[in-house]
């Protein structure tokens, strides 16, 4: 059996991949045409970039998510996440079909989808290690990250063509009715009924949800391979992906001069590379994962260096490709050093951790809808590419016994 289809011999992994792929594709779709909504109306970058930056305000309450999950169940927390989803999209369906919706409307409601979403990807991600044996981790994970390179893939493309053909209230019918069946085949998984016990084996009595995320946190502490993960994960949240992510869309209409479909194939190569990078690592076999991320991250940087100085969408579709194989390759290796070396009954908090370093992107992103005002799309992205490589560097020396070395525990086969 293929490296891909191997986690597809676990029952609950069926469902679970097909929830999170269709969720992913609803994220993608929202995100392009709320992106183009805001554009068009306002015509503001700045505002573009604090639409962005709305997506991720949870970030920072994203370990209490991570505890509520190692309490209540992480398939239990991710169905309710998905419902509320679906009730909020639903809302901007009912504003866009009445013809009431408006810029202010979408950032109050984006708002506060962006206290839940960025959480996500942290629970879904604990839910595949409750899931999976660990043999077949570095695989389910790979496969697993398919479903958000896909997603952007079609819901790039789709969205764009919907949007541009029948609207934006024709585009949440089909958002809404994807998140709802997310959530259904989210339900649809079944986990046994655990007890919850500490690291000793010891049952634990009732504990301050404080002191559940006090735990997680002194984890990441200690754990250097863990500590150094976190820290290449916000690096890139803030100067990597605000390039190929918020400010896509500026990027389509005044530098390349294109419409929404153009923005759908820009996004929908990012993506393309990004499903190339996930499918190489759910075959190959055998990877010292962290020498991975370390070279991964540098040549995404590189490729970020070369992007921002293009004027020609066909080779920047290119450009973006190889920076799409490079960031999958650098995100899976996180996740993995991550799952890998923290207890299962810690996954949840230390996920959400690494939800939080997602705060980064944000701050990215208003710091560069500012820049781009004074200096230009070249100049800022420059800046960004350069000073995020020599940090990749920084934190590769500070930590090569932990990530560099052979036989460190972050490079385990």
């Amino acid at each position: 059996m293929s490296g891909f289809a191997r986690p597809f011999r676990i029952r609950n992994y069926r469902f679970q991949w097909p929830a999170d792929l269709l969720t992913s594709w609803a994220f993608e779709m929202e995100t392009l045409v709320l992106g183009w909504y805001i554009l068009v109306e306002t015509g503001s970058v700045l505002l573009l970039t604090v639409l962005g930056s709305l997506n991720f305000v949870g970030t920072l309450v994203a370990p209490m998510f991570g505890v509520i999950g190692d309490r209540i169940g992480h398939r239990d927390l991710l169905a309710m996440m998905r419902a509320a989803y679906a009730v909020l999209s639903g809302t901007l369906m009912i504003l866009a079909l009445t013809g009431h919706l408006t810029p202010a409307y979408v950032m109050i409601i984006v708002s506060i989808m962006g206290m839940i979403r960025p959480s996500d990807l942290g629970v879904r991600g604990a839910l595949v290690a409750d899931v999976m044996p660990p043999e077949l981790l570095i695989g389910a994970i790979s496969t697993s990250r398919t479903t958000q390179d896909t997603a952007r893939i079609a819901g790039a493309l789709s969205g764009a063509g919907l949007f541009a053909a029948l609207g934006i209230g024709p585009v949440y019918i089909a958002i809404v009715s994807i998140y709802l069946i997310g959530m259904c085949l989210t339900l649809c998984i079944k986990l046994p009924k655990k007890t919850r016990k500490s690291a000793d084996g010891e049952t634990l009595v009732l504990r301050s949800p404080f002191s559940d995320l006090k735990e997680g946190l002194a984890q990441v502490w200690t754990t250097p391979q863990v500590r150094a993960a976190l820290l290449v994960a916000f690096l890139v949240n803030l100067t990597a992906f605000p390039l190929t992510g918020g400010l896509l869309a500026y990027v389509a209409r005044e530098i390349y001069l294109t419409d929404q479909t153009g923005l759908g194939y820009l996004s929908a190569s990012f993506a393309t590379g990004s499903l190339v990078g996930s499918m190489v690592l759910s075959f190959v076999t055998g990877l010292r994962i962290a020498r991975v991320m370390i070279g991964a991250t540098i040549a995404w940087y590189a490729m970020l260096l070369v992007f921002v100085q293009l004027k020609s969408v066909p080779l920047a579709m290119i450009c973006l490709f190889l920076s799409g194989v490079s960031q999958s390759l650098s995100m899976i290796s996180v996740a993995v050093i991550l799952m890998r070396s923290v207890p299962e009954h810690l996954r949840g908090r230390v996920m959400g951790v690494r939800m939080m370093v997602i705060y980064g992107l944000p701050i990215g992103l208003m710091a560069a809808g500012s820049l781009i005002d004074l200096f230009g799309f070249a100049a800022t992205g420059t800046l960004y590419a350069l000073s995020g490589m020599a940090f990749m560097l920084a934190i590769a020396l500070h930590w090569r016994a932990d990530l560099w070395r052979v036989h460190a525990a972050a490079n385990a086969r």
